[in-house]
């Protein structure tokens, strides 16, 4: 790596002749760049340049001069306000740091008004949120979509964006930091087809999107805009009696931000008992949702405030960086207010907000449904796991929920989907909604918007089903697809690409870029669907990975604890199940399988698993499996296919609430031997962390496992038994002895019942089961089981002396007639 003081000094040289080190060509390109920034500044609209180019010399002087020249051209129009410049690039390589040091002294030296901030990509979620004039994107050496998706909705409407690139003919196939993260043993090459995607779109985008060709001095695309008209300043219309001060109204930017405060007003009269009222806000990407929220918030505190002694105020999202905007102006509306705010913050996070009679504190989902507060606010709600949305909804009265329909922090038509049809079907939620359009930043139908929507999927839907595609479904006419997915992001196969991605967005709670690089580029990943045979339309969609057939060498650092990219089953179950043949098998991983929303729980899904272990058996694998966020219906559904869960992960994940398990089925010998002993060990274990690390698990899908009944299970397991045994039950069953000091035994026939196979229990209801589990071997409270069951704690206490007798009576033919105490002789000693 070249020293600092080698790349300045190659930086100054190129600095000093800049004209002449970026070719008349290259100016040429710009002054036309730049006609397109006369007509967009105005307007609102952003202009995108992409400069490519092996000689990070040239690319450089090229920026910097682009830079300059947007400076120029903005000063005239806008006058001589600051022009804030983003600067990404990765400091690990030499050209990348020669390219940045180029344009930082350039910009330096010879720009009046542009102010430069330079950070590297791993800094870049700090910036979501922030707003600049201008940015450049160096992608050389790297092409994250997560990065193009987070950092282009920064810059505001008459704005120019610079992406750098390598040369043009060789960008496609070049080794990203991106693609080298997506290699796993076995699979030393990547797939090279997102860039090629990404070089067609910005081709097909000419409006206001250039692409220039620095090797060849040559400007391959882009034109001038041919209808833009300048934005209008609109004067915002605030009520004419608010109930929240005029001071914070006059905070909002746009009038879709306006409805989103006066909504909020209608938080501040509590809700009728057993009645809970809630608040929708939806937008795409950059309407200033979270801003309008965070306002709003501060005119409740401020309301609330005068007639209570405090007011507290919950906000969550999946991370901390997702609610900065609500916590910044949240903390201008309480300047203006008069609310005396002081911030509390955390590695230069805002996690509270304190003022006068209010705190306005952020939280991780899962905390949330444990806290009280007067209002609770989630910010970014499509990015979080349904069955979570639930439980925060159901733990507090005052809600807001502010989620985005399209962009790159989640996919919001899940939320919108499977969320907001509950609220809107629960009568004792009011419900309000507020959509809102205009963009903040800049103006809508800004071009590079729509390039970006374009290039990756954020508002990719699933097909519309007519009929003929209903009657497909109906009758089982479905065709199974093996998609190549380098024909996938062709021209031919976008439409099919799209309902695919469309079908994934509304299943899955977070759906990111980078899901759309991997499903391009990993080359251990595969595309597979189903359509319907007449109408050709996708209705269930699934992507996978091949993972395991590892080294031995591997298998052993793997089982001393060292991690692996891909490879999550053979990795985890040598980890946690420690058999070796886990890591030598070889099968699929099911990263993402979905339904088409319109037509779920009508066997497509299972008919798509059933595909799948087929062409697993043809391929020679030796297992299909998954992992996921375990609920009930979720890892019903993959039991009912013939899969066996075999890990559950020890924590919470603390965005979807939910722990992690893995499933599998068998194909080879080997590996139904392998899962058989697995999944006794696995119940085994799992009784025995009940009560501790487990606690908390849904008793409904603990009973699930529990259930599984593998080969052997009572093999080795056997009660303790002997006449004190069986006389301590009797007095617990029929005499004064309370549960607390019977509790070693119950547990034990607890334990005893579950690690016995069907045939050899008791007959339980439901409901007796749902017992044992929650009170004896998660060791809740009597009030809280009765809770769960709607029941009164008697009732439990009641019912659970029944469950034992019939286990004591099974297990050890303890019964009411049944001699009591015991004789020394009986236990084999002499007096």
């Amino acid at each position: 790596m070249k020293s600092r003081e080698e790349i300045e000094k190659e930086a100054l040289e190129v600095v000093g002749k800049l004209e002449s080190v970026a070719g008349n060509p290259a100016l040429r390109a710009i002054k036309k760049v730049g006609r397109a920034l006369k007509a967009s500044i105005p307007a609102g609209y952003r202009v995108l340049f992409v400069i490519a180019g092996g000689d990070p010399r040239r690319v450089g002087a090229i920026t910097a001069r682009a830079l300059l020249y947007y400076e120029r051209r903005y000063r005239r129009i806008a006058g001589r306000r600051p022009l804030n410049l983003l600067y990404m690039f990765h400091d690990e390589f030499d050209d990348a740091r020669l390219r940045k040091e180029i344009v930082k002294r350039a910009v330096k030296e010879k720009a009046s008004l542009l102010q430069q901030t330079t950070a590297r990509y791993e800094e870049s979620e700090k910036y979501l949120g922030t707003t600049f004039q201008a940015l450049v994107l160096d992608l050389t050496n790297d092409l994250k979509p997560n990065d193009v998706g987070r950092l282009v909705g920064v810059v505001e409407g008459g704005g120019l964006i610079i992406l750098q690139a390598p040369s043009w003919d060789e960008w496609d196939t070049k080794m990203t930091l991106f693609k080298q993260n997506l290699l796993v043993p076995g699979h030393e090459e990547p797939r090279h087809i997102f860039i090629t995607w990404f070089k067609r779109k910005l081709l097909e985008h000419e409006e206001n999107i250039f692409v220039y060709d620095a090797d060849r001095g040559e400007l391959i695309s882009g034109k001038p805009p041919s209808k833009f008209q300048a934005r209008s300043k609109k004067t915002l219309k605030i009520p004419s009696n608010p109930l929240f001060p005029r001071e914070i109204y006059k905070l909002a930017l746009t009038q879709d931000q306006v409805r989103v405060i006066k909504e909020l007003e209608w938080l501040y009269e509590k809700p009728k008992k057993g009645q809970k009222k809630v608040v929708i806000v939806t937008a795409d990407r950059g309407r200033g949702k979270s801003c309008g929220v965070g306002i709003g918030l501060i005119g409740l505190a401020k309301k609330l405030g005068e007639v209570k002694n405090r007011v507290r105020i919950l906000v969550t999202a999946p991370s901390l960086s997702n609610v900065q905007s609500l916590m910044e102006l949240a903390y201008r509306a309480a300047e203006e207010a008069g609310l005396k705010p002081k911030a509390i913050k955390r590695g230069g996070k805002i996690i509270e907000i304190q003022g006068h009679k209010f705190s306005l504190e952020y939280w991780e989902p899962l905390a949330v449904t444990r806290l009280q507060a007067d209002i609770v606010a989630v910010d970014e709600a499509s990015g979080i796991h349904v069955p979570l949305l639930h439980k925060i909804w159901k733990a507090h009265k005052r809600l807001v929920f502010a989620a985005t329909i399209h962009g790159y922090e989640g996919a919001g038509r899940g939320f919108s989907v499977r969320f907001l049809s509950a609220l809107k079907n629960d009568p004792n939620t009011k419900l309000r909604m507020v959509e809102m359009e205009e963009p903040i930043r800049y103006s809508k139908g800004d071009p590079v918007e729509r390039w970006l929507f374009n290039v990756l999927l954020l508002d990719a839907e699933p097909a519309a089903l007519s009929e003929e595609d209903l009657e497909d479904i109906k009758e089982g006419r479905l065709e199974y697809l093996k998609l190549d997915p380098q024909w996938l992001f062709s021209k031919e196969g976008e439409e099919t690409l799209r309902q695919l991605f469309g079908i994934y967005v509304l299943a899955h709670y977070r759906n990111e870029p980078n899901d759309l690089g991997m499903l391009a580029d990993a080359p251990h990943h595969s595309v597979r669907a189903v359509r319907t045979a007449s109408g050709g339309k996708i209705v269930g969609a699934a992507q996978v990975a091949e993972e395991g057939s590892l080294p031995e060498d591997l298998i052993d650092r793997l089982l001393r604890g060292e991690k692996i990219a891909g490879n999550i089953i053979p990795d985890r179950m040598l980890k946690h199940a420690r058999i070796r043949e886990y890591g030598r098998m070889k099968g699929w991983r099911i990263v993402r399988i979905a339904t088409h929303p319109d037509v779920q729980d009508r066997g497509i899904g299972s008919r798509l698993l059933e595909y799948l272990y087929k062409e697993s058996i043809e391929r020679g694998y030796d297992w299909l499996g998954s992992g996921f966020g375990v609920n009930e219906k979720l890892l019903n559904f993959w039991l009912k296919n013939g899969f066996t869960s075999l890990h559950l992960s020890p924590d919470r994940n603390p965005v979807s609430g939910e722990y992690t398990t893995l499933v599998m089925r068998p194909i080879s010998d080997r590996c139904r031997i392998a899962i058989e002993y697995s999944s006794r060990e696995f119940k085994w274990k799992l009784l025995n962390s009940l009560y501790d690390t487990y606690r908390d698990l849904e008793t409904n899908v603990a009973i699930m496992i529990l259930d599984q009944d593998p080969p052997g299970i009572d093999s080795e397991y056997r009660p303790r038994d002997n006449p004190i045994v069986r006389d301590r039950l009797w007095v617990y069953n029929y005499g004064p002895m309370t549960y607390e000091a019977a509790t070693d035994l119950i547990n034990m026939l607890a334990k005893t019942y579950w690690m016995h196979p069907p045939e050899k229990r008791p007959t339980l209801s439901d409901k007796e089961r749902y017992i044992l589990v929650a009170k004896v071997l998660q060791g809740r409270s009597w009030d809280e089981v009765a809770g769960e069951l709607g029941v009164h704690a008697y009732k439990i206490m009641v019912g659970l002396k029944e469950i034992v007798r019939k286990l004591s009576k099974h297990y050890y033919g303890v019964e009411e007639e049944s001699p009591v105490g015991v004789e020394l002789e009986d236990l084999g000693l002499q007096s």
